[in-house]
Parts: structure tokens; sequence; C-alpha cells
């Protein structure tokens, strides 16, 4: 065991929220536990989702034994589509998730290629030689949420998921604490636990509390009412229902992932909902108010949900009128905080009441605050730790609080995506990074951070772009006068005159610079140097210079 040792390399989910990716390594194997997603951000323009770069995995292919999942959220699952077309691994996953994971896998035509194990809690499996993985519940927003303990050469090594503590959930199991005291009795070698509220102090919440308020805010609307969430959020489809029966009203679902997880869940016994209970947005039309509830995507303000649709006043079947009441039951992930703001202040100007966690309790996240990870801690007390899961202040936040119930600082190792951690028996230490950049998605696009595409579009999105038209004799010399149009960079009274004094400083360059042998490669070069830095002084601008030639 001298000899022994164990890497960890998260490639994603340290420091920030979204695009979790952690990999333990030993000499022989190399397990993955989730393959996320990250949203963009405001500085991502025209991007679809984000995902791990695995070019380290892929480089190590044959010692990759398997991926590994911990629940069915988007943050964990999301990238699998993208991922295993570099890395065709087993995939392991508790019941919901992998529902979702086959619907993902199916819609880009992938899921006849894949290894797919659907794992409960409690069951062990063995990846090559030196590494067992076991299951066990948590609670958290979702059903069949589950952590990953893994047996290795070192000792136990215990991966939270995402979690809370609630002993009685609307849907789902509790955290199997007598699960963890077992996997803990011979001592936890290393901890790595969610940390998204770790700078919270206090209690997560109960569900329980959220499913009265809802009934309550239902009971006392006058109109209709909708409820938006993420798809997800299982247990908030059966709070919904129950208030709808309770209060005489029909349930409408809005947006294709709520309808898809929906009959997922119930096709999985997770919700108990009778058919009658259901009805289309569409026949909902013609219910009177008070009997219609809608339950929509779009809680987090993106623009193409069915909330935000309704919003504009651009969904076919669902508008936002004078009396509806909307409850928000979800809090913003950090970074959307604007877009959700804006969207309430759509809706109120459509003349709806909107109802957010601020001022009803319609929401609980599923994260531990601050004495519920105290609690963990105080049950595995583990030798080593590594926050997981969150930006670097709630990661900071995490490691002192596990410094405080008793790992070493030296012990407590704060890690951000790429860092390789290599632990032995005598300690641990950061030897290496790997890359762990973002990868864009964006339709059947694929680029990572190094690329133009995202460089370019940023400055399209800062200065706009000027293009410079040349014409070009049969022998390849600029021939007449160069014209210059925009878009997104000067207004239009500005143009004429502006253009123009770039023109007169343009032809004066050319004029200085061509000759029988300038070849196009460097009348662009010198067409772009010319205008941009004529721009940049006259403007402070910089828009992007496209020179483009026609033959005359």
């Amino acid at each position: 065991m001298a000899n022994e040792s164990l890497k960890i390399l998260p490639l994603g989910g340290l420091g920030e929220v979204g695009k979790n990716m952690m990999v333990l390594e030993t000499d022989e194997d190399i397990v993955v536990i989730d393959a996320g997603v990250l949203f963009p951000e405001d500085d991502m323009p025209g991007i679809d989702i984000v995902v791990p770069n695995v070019e380290y995995l892929v480089e190590n292919l044959d010692r990759v034994r398997a991926i590994l999942i911990t629940h069915g959220h988007e943050d964990h699952i999301g990238a699998l589509p993208y991922v295993l077309e570099a890395l065709p691994v087993p995939v392991y996953a508790p019941g919901m998730a992998m529902a979702l994971i086959r619907n993902k896998l199916r819609e880009r035509g992938r899921l006849r290629d894949a290894d797919l194990i659907t794992v409960e809690s409690g069951q062990r499996f063995k990846f090559g030689n030196t590494l067992e993985a076991e299951w066990f519940d948590v609670c958290h927003s979702i059903p069949d949420a589950m952590g990953i303990a893994l047996r290795t050469p070192l000792g136990m090594v215990v991966h939270t998921g995402d979690f809370r503590l609630d002993n009685d959930p609307t849907i789902g199991e509790p955290t199997d604490f007598a699960s963890l005291a077992e996997i803990a009795s011979d001592g936890v070698f290393l901890l790595m636990a969610d940390s998204t509220y770790a700078e919270n102090e206090g209690y997560s919440g109960s569900d329980r509390e959220v499913a009265q308020t809802l009934h309550d805010v239902i009971g006392e609307a006058e109109g209709r009412v909708l409820v938006a969430s993420f798809a997800s959020q299982i247990a908030r489809l059966q709070m919904v229902a129950d208030a709808a029966v309770a209060h005489g009203r029909r349930l409408a679902i809005v947006g294709r992932s709520m309808i898809n997880n929906l009959k997922i869940s119930r096709d999985l016994g997770h919700l108990n909902i009778r058919d009658e209970t259901l009805i289309s947005a569409r026949d909902a039309l013609g219910l009177p108010d008070h009997r219609v509830i809608y339950m929509s995507t779009g809680a987090q303000g993106e623009p193409q949900s069915a909330l935000a649709r309704m919003a504009a006043g651009t969904h076919n079947d669902v508008d936002i009128r004078i009396g509806d009441t909307v409850i928000i039951s979800a809090t913003p992930i950090p970074g959307n905080e604007t877009a959700v703001g804006n969207l309430i202040n759509d809706l109120v100007e459509q003349g709806a009441r909107v109802i957010t966690h601020n001022t009803r309790n319609v929401h609980v996240h599923g994260h531990a605050a601050r004495e519920e990870l105290r609690t963990i801690h105080n049950l595995l007390q583990p030798q080593h730790f590594i926050p997981i899961h969150g930006e670097y202040r709630m990661l900071r936040a995490h490691a002192d609080l596990a410094i405080e119930h008793g790992v070493h600082e030296d012990d407590a190792h704060l890690l951000v995506d790429g860092d390789v951690l290599r632990l032995t028996e005598d300690g641990g230490e950061v030897i290496d990074t790997v890359p762990a950049g973002h990868v864009f998605i964006h339709g059947h696009g694929v680029w990572d951070e190094h690329g133009n595409v995202i460089v370019e579009r940023r400055l399209l999105a800062r200065d706009g772009f000027v293009v410079v038209i040349l014409g070009r004799d049969s022998r390849g010399r600029v021939v007449g006068r160069p014209k210059i149009v925009s878009s997104g960079f000067v207004h239009y009274a500005e143009a004429e005159v502006l253009f123009e004094d770039a023109v007169e400083e343009l032809v004066g360059v050319l004029d200085r610079e061509s000759g029988e042998s300038l070849q196009w490669s460097e009348v662009e070069a010198a067409v772009k140097k010319t205008v941009s830095r004529f721009f940049t002084q006259r403007t402070r601008r910089r828009p992007m210079i496209i020179p483009v030639s026609f033959d005359v």
C-alpha cells in the first residue's frame, strides 16, 4: 500500500455551477462521475450548451472503465450524448436518470450503440482491478438521486452527489444515514461533498412546507394559476396536481421537457396523477379561469421557455391575462438573476400577480445548507476532503467548514477544474493540470475555448462588423474605389462621413503598397490593419473587419 496513489481530476463543476464531471484514477483504472452541461452565460452569444473537455479521458481511453451517474439533472447527465461520442464506455445510472439518459440518446440517434446499466441503492459494481462502487440513496429535488461510495486501494471515497437532508420528502427517499454509517464504519479516506449552499446557515427546508404553501396560494387565486418550475422537479408536479384536485381545477402541462418527464415519472411510479386531472393546454382554453392550472418550464427566465413565450405573447396556446397568478417555484441559478428579474417584469406588465420564493415559501432548494453539511461531516469524519459542485466562494466556505469539523487544513483540498490531485497514505498535493475548459455546442457545431468562434461572436456582440468591398481585375490588382458597409457598429447618421474618411485613408495606403506582385492575402492584411486602426482612433471601438472582393 505504501506505493499506492489515487488521482482526483475535476473536469467540471469546481469553480462553476454546472458541467459537473469528476475523474478518479488509479494506476490501472479510471472511472468518471457525472457528465453534465453548463447553460450559456451572457458572454457566450448564440451557444446552446457548454460541455466538459474530455481530451484527457480520450488520451487515456484504454483505462476508462465507466461513467457513473448520481442523478438525472441536466448539469449531471446533459453532456452524455456528446461525451459518449468520444468515450464509448458503459454508463451506470439510477432509474430516473437512466430513463432521461435513454431519451437523450434516442433523440440523437445514439441509443442503440450505448451500454447502459441501471443501478439500485446498495448494489456494488467492480471496475477493473482497483475500484468498486456502491450507490446509496440521498434526498434531492429529483427521484432516484444517489451518492456513490468507492472502494479504492487507499480506502473509502464518498461522493455525495447533490443532496439535502429531509426525513420526509414528498417523492423519493431520504438520505440514507444507515448506509452512510455502514460505509464509514472502517473510516472514510476522502469525502467529496456538494457545496452549492455551503454559504447558507441553517437547513434547506422541507418539501412538505412548499406543498402546503402551493395549496394555500392556489386556493386563494380567483383566476388562472400558472406554476413555473424546473422540468425535473417531479415532486413539484405532484404537489400542483394535488392542489388542482383539492380546488376543483384541471392541470395542463406546458413544455416538451416537462411533458416528457411527467410520462417517465408516471411510468416509473414516482407520480400518482389521475388522467382526469390532466388536460391539454389547448383544451384548457375552453374552461373557466378558476378551473385551470398551467404548469410550465421557464423558472430561470430562459428566452425560449414556455413561460417566457407566454410573457412575450408568442406562445401558441397560452397568453398572460390580467388577474392571472404566476408562481415561480424555483430560485435563480447564480448568473440567471437578471433574466429572472426581466421575466417577472414582463409578467407584471401583462397584468399578472407574481409570487416568488421572496414573498411566499413556494420553493426549497435541493442542496444541503451548513447545518446539514455539518451532520454529514460529523457522521463520516473523513481524512481528506474536497468541496465539489459550486463557485469558488462556495468551495472555500465548505472547505472552511470541513476544517472546523476536524479535517486538517493540509487535507482540505480546494481544487478547480483541471487540477490533478495526487493522494497517498502520506498526504496529497496538486501535481499537474489537464485541459478542462469549456466546449461550446451550437447546433452541430462544437468548439473549444481556443477556437475563433466565441472570440469573434463576443467581438461582434460588442462592436459589430465592417465589410470592406474591393474590386479586382483579371491580374488580381485592386481597381476602383473601395466601399464600406457595416452592421452593429456606428449610427447611420455618422456613417457616411466616417466611412468616406476611412476609404480615403485606405486608398492612400493601397496606392503606396500595391504593386504587380502584391498577393490578395497581403491586400487583406493591409485592409484589416488600416481600417481597424482608423476606426479605433476615431471611435474608440474595434469592429470586426471583413475584406471581400469581386472581379471587374
